[in-house]
């Protein structure tokens, strides 16, 4: 892997504000990159298989070690959280906050005997909160990237930080997330995983570019964030642990898909027809992924946006992820996906984006389409809706400078 240099622009922005917040100069820089998942829609937590990519917006930060037993991260415009590293067990009042997150990953090193100690850090980012790229993964991984290169001698594998992450916001954070969003984070480039050894992921590159088809990777910000949907999010887990649980199993891919259907109508009368829905989303979901991402290991690249839709019309339909239940006013994520379909007229291809209900929609628009599909979108959803991505190479890293 080649090294990652800081762009000037960024640099400087940082040193001025660790300068205001600490009153002294930075040491180090680090970098995490927001991720884009293309192919396994709640997948991931039923320790499935995804396809997904890092991607071209990232959170940074410039750091030095401070000589106390505190942690300062100063993220541009909003508080500063401090962490006192001689208290680290879960903290009940910081969920849902970033020394949640903090204190999750410095704990998870600990137990994994690194000393970690007390450091300054003034992050900035572009991987907007609610932007469906994932920003507390991307921070998640930032953090533990800098524990591990301070303090740890680089040891954790970067599947391992993105396991950490995975831990602090499970864990302290107190969100039911999967693995996916870390691990794209951690590792970087367009990677295809298999979760279901969940302590040894299988993580496999995918050498593909989106721009060689003649397409752009589009993500749309629908305009609604996902603030008040934690329950929406964990009712998905909670109904599929229920279908596991009839079968006496932790996740969908211990279950038979064939034994599943074979028990459809008792499923349906104990654990409810969402449930069932859901889980037939996930069955031909994971193994949608597997046909991605033979289609673009063999340059097919009509035969994967088939399936980008495909997988689109199942979350809506089956997975259930697009409205939030008894949203009648606002259904932003639909109205979204509406306009993708309108602007795009039957090219490329369209889906809701990430954990849904709110944030995101991905589309692959043709170049020749992009202006007006991006006039279109934006003039709907606001100036700004569309950000056209790249995938990014580098994950979780040290960043230099030239």
């Amino acid at each position: 892997m080649s090294v990652y240099v800081l762009d000037q622009e960024k640099k400087s922005v940082l040193d001025a504000g660790f300068a205001a917040a600490f009153e002294c100069e930075p040491e180090r820089y680090f970098s995490a990159p927001g991720r884009t998942e293309i192919g396994g829609n709640h997948t991931d937590h039923q320790r499935g298989r995804v396809l997904a990519g890092a991607v071209n917006l990232e959170t940074v930060a410039a750091v030095k070690v401070n000589g106390t037993n505190v942690i300062r991260i100063q993220s541009q415009g909003y508080p500063l959280s401090v962490v006192d590293l001689s208290e680290l067990s879960v903290v009940d009042a910081e969920a849902n906050t970033t020394p949640a997150l903090i204190r999750g990953v410095a704990s998870r090193f600990t137990e994994m005997g690194c000393h970690v100690q007390g450091f300054d850090a003034y992050v900035t980012s572009t991987v907007l909160p609610g932007s469906g790229l994932s920003s507390s993964a991307a921070f998640e991984v930032l953090v533990g990237t800098i524990i591990n290169h301070l303090f740890f001698e680089g040891k954790v594998s970067a599947p391992e930080v993105a396991m950490i992450g995975q831990y602090a916001e499970n864990v302290y954070f107190k969100k039911p997330c999967g693995l996916m969003d870390q691990t794209a984070s951690a590792v970087g480039n367009l990677v295809t995983i298999d979760f279901f050894d969940k302590n040894h992921p299988v993580i496999e590159p995918v050498d593909f570019d989106f721009a060689s088809c003649g397409h752009a990777l589009v993500i749309v910000d629908s305009g609604a964030d996902h603030a008040d949907l934690t329950d929406e999010y964990a009712a998905i887990t909670n109904e599929l642990k229920a279908i596991c649980a009839y079968f006496g199993k932790e996740v969908l891919t211990q279950i038979d898909e064939a034994e599943f259907y074979q028990n459809l109508a008792s499923l349906r009368k104990v654990c409810g027809d969402r449930a069932v829905l859901r889980a037939m989303h996930f069955y031909a979901e994971n193994a949608r992924v597997v046909k991605q991402v033979e289609a673009l290991r063999n340059n097919d690249f009509d035969a994967f946006l088939k399936l980008i839709c495909e997988s689109g019309h199942s979350s809506y339909m089956y997975l259930q992820n697009v409205i939030p239940a008894g949203y009648t006013a606002h259904q932003d994520v639909a109205v979204a996906l509406a306009l993708c379909a309108h602007a795009l007229n039957g090219r490329g291809a369209y889906r809701v984006h990430g954990g849904g209900f709110a944030g995101t929609v991905q589309a692959f628009v043709p170049y020749d389409l992009l202006d007006q599909f991006v006039k279109t979108l934006d003039g709907v959803l606001g100036q700004g809706a569309c950000h056209v991505l790249n995938i990014r190479p580098h994950g979780g890293v040290e960043a230099f400078t030239e």
